[in-house]
């Protein structure tokens, strides 16, 4: 068997998340401060997912609760195991709070942070093979280093005379010459899990924090005769991580330039001013899509091929089909719009609104939990609430829904080829049948039948229309 035919061992992923995160200056844990849209933490369990771990264990602290539930919303329960660390005494105290949970698993310990939500599963893919592959054994411990132009702040990864590990220092307990090497500890490591909680017994806290510092377990490893290896990577990118809100915005501004990026290359978008939108990176784009300056898409969005998006407009969590036109300064949050549509300008889809094929809504049209059927148009100045509309009908200007009697929410059900009348009330819950038509300023709080127009307030029938089969008859 080769050296990279060797069976690896189970993957577990330990996530370090109990920091206050003081330096956010916030009322909020610093991993549940969001950078796309969602938690810091959400972005680092995704990646661990990815990498098909046995179990994702999570060391949790302050706000513990509240990152429990961020984490659940991106993992499945019962690949989580969440760990209290009861006091912040550093990573090494850290990691020692999971020891009942971890300790006797014959496994390899990835260990990450939960303000570090760059980093790719592809370079922990890499890092874990040659971990598993180092001189054909596998190594004790794998350190992912970085060199940095400007390496303050962070652990300094010092080599002996073979180019190889000797021991990582921290910053405020480095020597001169020690401050000036460049390669740092990225805080990303593999361990041989027994190995690791082995060390950390003899991890002690006589340092300038006065801390039980994770980094000492590499070097008490190397000392005992185990194989400690140096995964040197070069995108210094990956491994940033959040210590304050202007390296959040720094890092929302490289997050968002990197998916605007791969929607063009990969995907066939056009952006006129890729600069000027904000595009989450769960957002999936059809080709031949144009996006006007100053647009935002937001959580899971869906856009169809060639669509066009104008500029102002907001997209949130919803559903575009193909070949959509949306007009300027636009609002569509949890909702769906079918193919060859119009919306807008100034429209605003909401509560899960639907706009079926070849729909339109104009200037100032709200739709909340309304379904708009097929070759249906309300052009102008209304409002559509918990209301369903069938095809080919046509919405006169300024037409309302009226769907709450001040304690209940009612329906409308609205038929096919109806004509409502500018300025029409619709008193919920009522019904318009197929081809009835409403006269301007009626206020409709009764059920109308098919094929007949009514008018007034309230409105009343004033003639039967023949319906299309009679029409047909003669």
């Amino acid at each position: 068997m080769g050296v990279d035919e060797r069976p690896q061992k189970p993957i577990d992923v330990l996530i370090l998340a109990a920091g206050l995160g003081t330096r956010m200056r916030s009322g909020l844990a610093k991993v549940l401060h969001k950078l796309g849209g969602r938690p810091l933490i959400n972005h680092v369990c995704h990646t661990a997912a990815a990498l098909a771990p046995e179990k994702v264990f999570i060391v949790i602290g302050h706000q513990g609760d509240d990152v429990k539930s961020a984490v659940l919303s991106e993992l499945e329960p019962q690949l989580v195991d969440f760990v209290l660390q009861k006091e912040q005494l550093g990573t090494g105290d850290a990691v020692n709070a999971a020891r009942g949970s971890l300790e006797g698993r014959d496994s390899t310990l990835l260990i990450l942070s939960g303000d570090v939500p760059l980093i790719r599963h592809e370079t922990l893919a890499s890092m874990i093979r040659q971990h598993a592959t180092f001189r054909g054994r596998g190594a004790a411990c794998t350190i992912l280093t970085v060199r940095l132009k400007d390496p303050a702040g962070y652990g300094r990864v010092v080599r002996n005379d073979e180019g190889t590990f000797e021991k990582i220092v921290e910053q405020k307990d480095a020597t001169e010459d020690e401050q000036a090497i460049d390669e740092i500890n990225a805080g990303i490591y593999c361990f041989d899990t027994g190995k690791l909680f082995a060390a950390l017994t003899g991890v002690k806290n006589n340092n300038a924090q006065g801390e039980y510092y994770l980094t000492d377990v590499p070097r008490l490893l190397k000392e005992a005769g185990e194989d400690v290896a140096i995964f040197k990577h070069s995108e210094a990118r990956e491994i940033e991580g959040v210590n304050n809100r202007a390296q959040l915005a720094a890092m929302e501004r490289i997050l968002n330039r990197q998916t605007v990026s791969r929607l063009m290359l990969d995907h066939g978008v056009t952006f006129i001013d890729p600069k000027s939108v904000y595009i989450s990176d769960r957002a999936k784009f059809g080709r031949d899509t144009v996006v006007y300056p100053n647009v935002t898409v937001e959580g899971e969005a869906e856009i169809g091929d060639g669509c066009v998006i104008r500029s102002g407009t907001r997209i949130a969590n919803a559903k575009i089909g193909r070949d959509v036109e949306i007009l300027d300064n636009c609002l569509i949050v949890d909702s769906e719009v079918g193919d060859l549509c119009k919306v807008g300008p100034m429209a605003h889809l909401r509560g899960k609104a639907v706009m079926l094929e070849g729909a339109k809504v104009g200037n100032f049209v709200e739709l909340k939990k309304t379904r708009l059927g097929r070759g249906s148009k309300a052009s102008h100045l209304s409002y559509l609430g918990d209301a369903t509309i069938g095809e080919k009908t046509n919405i006169g200007a300024g037409t309302i829904t009226c769907n709450y009697d001040g304690k209940n929410k009612h329906e409308s059900h609205i038929g096919d080829n109806v004509k409502i009348g500018s300025d029409t009330m619709l008193v919920a819950p009522v019904t318009v049948g197929d081809g009835a038509s409403t006269g301007a300023g009626s206020v409709v709080t009764k059920d109308v039948e098919p094929d007949t127009l009514v008018v007034g307030v309230p409105a009343m029938m004033v003639r039967k229309s023949r319906s299309k089969s009679e029409e047909s008859d003669n």
